[in-house]
Protein backbone atom coordinates (compact mmCIF):
# COMPACT_ATOMS: atom_id res chain seq x y z
CA UNK A 1 0.00 0.00 0.00
CA UNK A 2 1.21 3.48 -0.88
CA UNK A 3 2.28 5.72 1.97
CA UNK A 4 3.40 9.34 1.69
CA UNK A 5 5.07 11.18 4.54
CA UNK A 6 5.71 14.92 4.38
CA UNK A 7 8.24 16.78 6.49
CA UNK A 8 10.11 20.06 6.57
CA UNK A 9 7.36 22.51 7.39
CA UNK A 10 7.79 25.24 9.96
CA UNK A 11 7.61 28.95 10.67
CA UNK A 12 9.75 31.47 8.83
CA UNK A 13 9.79 35.17 8.16
CA UNK A 14 8.90 36.59 4.77
CA UNK A 15 11.80 36.26 2.38
CA UNK A 16 13.04 33.08 4.02
CA UNK A 17 13.28 29.53 2.69
CA UNK A 18 12.07 26.05 3.55
CA UNK A 19 12.50 22.67 1.91
CA UNK A 20 9.65 20.21 2.13
CA UNK A 21 10.15 16.48 1.66
CA UNK A 22 7.67 13.83 0.58
CA UNK A 23 8.92 10.30 1.14
CA UNK A 24 6.99 7.56 -0.62
CA UNK A 25 6.78 3.86 0.09
CA UNK A 26 4.84 1.08 -1.57
CA UNK A 27 4.83 2.69 -5.03
CA UNK A 28 4.61 0.14 -7.83
CA UNK A 29 3.63 2.43 -10.72
CA UNK A 30 5.95 2.50 -13.74
CA UNK A 31 5.00 6.09 -14.44
CA UNK A 32 3.30 8.56 -12.13
CA UNK A 33 3.19 12.13 -10.98
CA UNK A 34 3.95 13.53 -7.54
CA UNK A 35 2.34 16.85 -6.77
CA UNK A 36 2.51 19.34 -3.95
CA UNK A 37 -0.78 20.93 -2.97
CA UNK A 38 -1.55 23.52 -0.34
CA UNK A 39 -4.67 24.47 1.50
CA UNK A 40 -5.77 27.17 3.90
CA UNK A 41 -8.93 26.83 6.00
CA UNK A 42 -12.05 27.71 4.06
CA UNK A 43 -10.38 27.48 0.66
CA UNK A 44 -9.99 24.73 -1.92
CA UNK A 45 -6.82 22.71 -2.10
CA UNK A 46 -4.47 24.32 -4.63
CA UNK A 47 -1.96 22.57 -6.87
CA UNK A 48 1.53 24.04 -6.40
CA UNK A 49 3.91 21.93 -8.49
CA UNK A 50 4.19 18.48 -10.08
CA UNK A 51 7.06 16.25 -11.15
CA UNK A 52 6.49 13.28 -13.42
CA UNK A 53 8.36 10.00 -13.09
CA UNK A 54 10.38 8.82 -14.96
CA UNK A 55 10.55 11.84 -17.30
CA UNK A 56 11.20 14.37 -14.47
CA UNK A 57 9.07 16.84 -16.40
CA UNK A 58 7.78 19.54 -14.05
CA UNK A 59 5.05 22.15 -13.99
CA UNK A 60 4.19 24.73 -11.39
CA UNK A 61 1.44 27.18 -10.60
CA UNK A 62 1.81 30.85 -11.43
CA UNK A 63 1.78 32.13 -7.79
CA UNK A 64 4.97 30.18 -7.01
CA UNK A 65 6.76 30.39 -10.33
CA UNK A 66 10.36 31.45 -9.99
CA UNK A 67 10.30 30.95 -6.19
CA UNK A 68 9.51 27.24 -5.69
CA UNK A 69 11.37 24.32 -7.24
CA UNK A 70 10.21 20.70 -7.27
CA UNK A 71 12.76 17.91 -7.58
CA UNK A 72 13.09 14.19 -7.03
CA UNK A 73 15.66 11.83 -5.56
CA UNK A 74 14.64 8.47 -6.99
CA UNK A 75 17.13 6.53 -4.86
CA UNK A 76 15.51 7.94 -1.73
CA UNK A 77 11.94 7.74 -3.10
CA UNK A 78 11.61 11.37 -2.08
CA UNK A 79 10.25 14.45 -3.80
CA UNK A 80 11.31 17.86 -2.55
CA UNK A 81 9.76 21.30 -2.74
CA UNK A 82 12.37 24.02 -2.31
CA UNK A 83 10.55 27.20 -1.34
CA UNK A 84 12.48 30.46 -1.55
CA UNK A 85 11.45 34.09 -1.09
CA UNK A 86 8.47 32.97 0.92
CA UNK A 87 5.54 35.32 1.35
CA UNK A 88 2.81 35.46 4.01
CA UNK A 89 0.31 34.28 1.39
CA UNK A 90 2.28 31.02 1.10
CA UNK A 91 1.07 30.13 4.59
CA UNK A 92 -0.88 26.87 4.31
CA UNK A 93 -0.90 23.18 5.04
CA UNK A 94 1.16 21.52 2.33
CA UNK A 95 0.33 18.03 1.09
CA UNK A 96 1.95 15.70 -1.39
CA UNK A 97 -0.10 13.40 -3.58
CA UNK A 98 0.67 10.66 -6.09
CA UNK A 99 -1.23 8.97 -8.87
CA UNK A 100 -0.49 7.24 -12.15
CA UNK A 101 -3.35 8.73 -14.17
CA UNK A 102 -3.15 12.48 -13.68
CA UNK A 103 -2.10 13.30 -17.25
CA UNK A 104 -2.38 17.07 -17.75
CA UNK A 105 -4.83 17.51 -14.86
CA UNK A 106 -2.06 17.60 -12.30
CA UNK A 107 -3.56 20.57 -10.43
CA UNK A 108 -6.90 18.86 -9.71
CA UNK A 109 -7.07 17.22 -6.25
CA UNK A 110 -9.74 14.82 -7.53
CA UNK A 111 -7.13 13.23 -9.85
CA UNK A 112 -5.19 11.74 -6.91
CA UNK A 113 -5.76 8.57 -5.01
CA UNK A 114 -2.83 8.76 -2.59
CA UNK A 115 -2.20 11.60 -0.11
CA UNK A 116 0.09 12.38 2.75
CA UNK A 117 -1.00 13.86 6.07
CA UNK A 118 0.43 17.31 5.40
CA UNK A 119 3.01 19.64 6.90
CA UNK A 120 2.26 23.19 8.05
CA UNK A 121 4.10 26.18 6.59
CA UNK A 122 3.67 29.55 8.28
CA UNK A 123 5.25 32.71 6.88
CA UNK A 124 5.16 35.85 9.00
CA UNK A 125 5.53 39.38 7.69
Amino acid sequence: QVQLVESGGGSVQAGGSLRLSCKASGLTYISYGTTWFRQVPGKEREGVAVIYHPSRLTFDAEPVRGRFTISQDTAKSTVYLQMDRLRPEDTAMYYCAVDSRISDSWYRPSAYQHWGQGTQVTVSS
